[in-house]
């Protein structure tokens, strides 16, 4: 992508930085209150503040896929620092979380990155096995704390390649593991620390309880988890055009802050959320959120092959 196209999108659509910054605000505050409810109030009222935060924490994450993409905000300064932020809440590392993101948008739905189907090579039980527990069950986000805890323990063994071709491989991440291996472990050290001293400081501060500690993050799990396929699966194998424009309640969109307009997004990685409405198609197809969740519950199925990218990417 050009600097010419990087500059008409930010004149033509410019950040709604202060938009960003108090959307921030009152999300991060809104989810220590529903942690703090969640480990001191009775079994209902946790329950319902752990299905909100599954909700609100959601927010934070679409706040951070924007800094991802640079777009948070204009000054290069406040958009690393508000992503090292809002990837502690996940937690884990901003600048890891940057390269395994910006890293999918160049493997979308190919054989390194396809975990609806199953490609001739591979086990079925293997790709269902991964499909039920990693996006279904929520085991997709367990891993991501869990390798938080192996950088600041182990960081050497990022960058090994028995573990990226080993362990890494069989869990699916073999792709994300080995772009990371290239990059100064250093920062990606420093930020994931930074995000345990977070959730630590939080724990101490809120009195937090770890079931619902648990409970919240578990909810927020099984949303994301599921989320993070349901807006690709089925389809077609495009590196650009393999997402969905899901169809959902509004409230469930402005909550996602319009995350769920996915192939408008990846037609349009520089374009702020506020306007990727208007990059949505009459003739798009639209599936609902829950056929495509529902369907994933019948397993993987044989990989069609990839078609050639036709789309122009802003």
């Amino acid at each position: 992508m050009s600097d010419i196209e990087k500059n008409k999108a930010i004149l033509n659509y410019p950040i709604p930085a202060k938009l960003n910054i108090v959307i921030f605000f009152i999300s991060l505050i809104a989810g220590w209150y529903l942690l703090w409810v969640a480990s001191h109030a009775s079994i209902l009222y946790m329950l319902m503040a752990a299905f909100i935060f599954s909700l609100i924490h959601n927010t934070l994450f679409s706040l951070m896929h924007e800094a991802v993409h640079g777009i948070f905000s204009n000054n290069k300064s406040i958009n690393e620092f508000f992503g090292v932020i809002l990837r502690a809440t996940f937690p884990t590392s901003f600048t890891m979380q940057k390269i395994a993101h910006l890293g999918h948008h160049k493997r979308n739905r190919t054989d390194k990155e396809l975990y609806d189907y199953y490609l001739p090579h591979e086990s079925k039980r293997l790709r269902d096995f991964w499909m039920y527990t990693g996006n279904l069950f929520g085991l997709y986000w367990f891993c991501i704390p869990f390798s938080n805890l192996i950088i600041i323990t182990m960081p050497m063994l990022f960058k090994s390649q028995w573990f990226i071709h080993g362990p890494a491989r069989i869990l699916g991440f073999e792709a994300y593991l080995q772009e990371i291996a290239e990059y100064s472990i250093v920062r990606i050290w420093f930020e994931a620390l930074f995000a345990l001293i977070y959730q630590v400081m939080l724990w101490y501060i809120l009195d937090l309880s770890w079931q619902g500690w648990l409970l919240c993050y578990w909810f927020f799990a099984l949303h994301w988890s599921a989320l993070q396929y349901v807006d690709h699966a089925w389809s077609p194998r495009d590196i650009i055009n393999g997402a969905w424009n899901l169809r959902v309640l509004p409230i469930s969109r402005l909550l996602a802050l319009n995350y769920h307009y996915h192939l408008a997004h990846h037609q349009h990685p520089l374009i702020p959320w506020i306007y990727l409405p208007k990059f949505v198609k009459d003739d798009d197809e639209q599936p609902t959120f829950w056929s495509i969740y529902f369907s994933l519950w019948g397993g993987t199925r044989p990989a069609p092959p990839m078609v050639e990218t036709t789309a122009e990417v802003i």
